[in-house]
């Protein structure tokens, strides 16, 4: 359950950093403020790996 939500954390930065840093450099594809979308993106994708890192690869729960 841990793995699918950390993967889940990791795709929404990934997906985050994406939109943002296209919107702080290129043409903005969303109407809101980029910055917010590529800090967001930053603390999900940091989290994510965070949780992926620390768990074991055993299914305990």
């Amino acid at each position: 359950m841990i793995k699918i939500l950390a993967l889940v954390l990791v795709v929404l930065g990934i997906a985050g950093l994406i939109l943002g840093v296209l919107g702080i450099f290129g043409p903005n594809v969303v109407a809101l403020n980029p910055w917010a979308f590529t800090i967001l993106g930053f603390i999900f994708f940091v989290s994510g790996i965070g949780l992926l890192k620390s768990r074991r690869d055993t299914d305990e729960i």
